[in-house]
């Protein structure tokens, strides 16, 4: 297993990995209104400007798959994804690790926003909620998430 900084020519590698993400793994969390949300919310233009912003990385495989994204910004831990086949293999729990790492050695705490499928998995790993967020969808379906910060 290996983690890379992705580059310009991998933006269809991390659309890939985060729409079949959201498109498999949300629906099964969210209405269709949060889900449409989240698709939009990782559009093209946003996956583009993090590439370009040195701070999407993908992790790969032993036979070097593509299976999962993290996204660092500052403090904050985003879009992590990990293919759901690729799911219960510990690419989820490298990725958030290196990314913890990568943060430990300039800032002392770590932000996300926590999707209702991860959020267990980030309170076992020492995270807090520190704030409750809902937004009103143009399905007028309500997404509702939490914010979550670890002191390092």
């Amino acid at each position: 297993m290996s983690i890379k900084l992705a580059q310009k020519s991998d933006f269809d590698v991390v659309k890939k990995i985060t729409h079949t993400t959201i498109n498999e793994i949300y629906v099964h969390y969210y209405s269709n209104g949060a889900v449409a949300f989240f698709l939009n919310h990782h559009s093209d233009e946003n996956i583009q400007d993090d590439i370009s912003g040195t701070c999407v990385f993908l992790c790969y495989d032993i036979e070097q798959n593509a299976v999962g994204t993290v996204t660092i910004k500052k403090n904050e831990i985003c879009r992590l994804f990990v293919l759901p086949q690729y799911q219960g293999n510990g690419y989820g729990k490298e990725l958030l690790e290196f990314a913890e790492s990568e943060i430990a050695k300039r800032y002392n705490e770590i932000i996300l926003a926590a999707s209702l499928s991860a959020k267990s998995i980030y309170l076992k790993r020492g995270y807090k909620e520190i704030e409750y967020h809902t937004i009103k969808t143009e399905c007028n379906d309500y997404l509702c998430f939490d914010i979550m910060k670890k002191r390092l």
